[in-house]
């Protein structure tokens, strides 16, 4: 009788629980803040330097307007 109570309401651990799943979506979101700052700066002066260059390429008389400040 106690081994089939035991069977009864003992627990399956099948699967991941929701501490796994949030240690997951921490180590995710980690990832991603460390590219981000791994590759800014990188990013940052690509853009600037195609700023740049459409700027200087456009006609002084043109009604085109930008800065490329920051």
């Amino acid at each position: 009788m106690l081994a089939y109570i035991r069977k009864v309401t003992a627990k399956k651990e099948d699967g991941a629980s929701a501490v796994e799943y949030g240690l997951l979506v921490a180590a995710i979101a980690a990832l991603i803040v460390i590219v981000v700052f791994a590759l800014g700066g990188l990013v940052k002066n690509v853009f600037s330097s195609t700023c740049d260059s459409i700027v200087s390429g456009a006609q002084p008389n043109s009604a085109i307007t930008a800065s490329c400040s920051s």
